[in-house]
């Protein structure tokens, strides 16, 4: 191992050893019976190469030092996320890659934007250094909850159909009808992020704390940028999935505020 600049650089011989800690978790699923060593094995080795290759991108970004570059990679991840959230969700609403793709752009680069300008004043404002790792923070947080709020809708509904039509039918409105679905997703997309303020700090150290720590960060200016970057993230969580529930809601209904059974059949 060497050391530059306060940080203690990993070699090979280390990194092998971290990844013998999958090799252990594959043998405990083995015991257990599981049958997820595969799955551990694959999702290992994408991780290497994701991030080998994400860390390559961002050193010639870095260099390059020029807006586009650095807005091309954003809106990357952007559309990764997207392709992720559809990965897991099963019943898809109609519109669903418009629905989450503008939501994702709206919640997540709109509040990113915003939040290096006038909380951190990035100068200058495409900043790779800091735009990047807050952007790519911000929306894995968003993709999370955009995937619950996509999720829980279409599933409340199917589980609500005949509530909701029996509230159409005595003159309710669509918003008024789908009211406890609508509730329901939205408090589900927010739980990983309550959680997480609730016990960020006493229970664990969040990575980005952690990180500038590690970096020689002194601790009480690690402590308020991870306050201050939780906050945004939060907000993007609440923002995305609200995009999200409120043009998604649409489609599951017709202009004469009718429950498109049809939607609720092919799913």
């Amino acid at each position: 191992m060497s050391a530059a600049a306060g940080i203690i650089d990993l070699g090979a011989f280390e990194l092998s050893l971290s990844f013998g800690l999958i090799l252990m978790a594959m043998g405990l699923s083995r015991l257990q019976g599981a049958g997820q060593g595969r799955s551990l094995c694959l999702s290992a080795a994408r991780m290497g190469v994701q991030l080998f290759a994400m860390g390559y991108a961002l050193h010639l970004v870095f260099a390059l030092r020029h807006a586009l570059p650095v807005l091309l990679l954003l809106l990357l991840m952007l559309g990764l996320s997207v392709q992720t959230i559809a990965a897991r969700v099963r019943h898809k609403m109609p519109g669903f890659y418009r629905i989450v793709g503008l939501s994702m752009i709206l919640g997540c680069g709109a509040l990113t934007l915003i939040f290096c300008q006038l909380v951190i004043g990035l100068d200058p404002w495409y900043d790779p250094r800091y735009l990047i790792p807050l952007g790519g923070m911000i929306i894995g947080n968003a993709m999370t909850g955009a995937s619950l709020a996509a999720e829980r809708l279409s599933e409340e509904i199917r589980s609500r159909r005949d509530e909701i039509e029996t509230a159409l039918c005595l003159g309710a409105t669509v918003r008024e009808a789908a009211n406890p679905a609508i509730r329901s997703a939205f408090r589900a997309a927010l739980i990983p992020s309550i959680n997480a303020m609730a016990a960020m700090g006493i229970v664990f150290l969040p990575g980005m704390m952690t990180g500038q720590i590690l970096s020689g960060t002194d601790p009480l200016i690690a402590v308020k940028y991870q306050m201050a970057i939780m906050c945004v993230i939060t907000g993007s969580v609440a923002l995305t999935s609200s995009l999200i529930l409120w043009q998604g809601l649409r489609g599951y209904f017709t202009p004469a505020h009718q429950l498109r059974t049809e939607v609720l059949d092919q799913q």
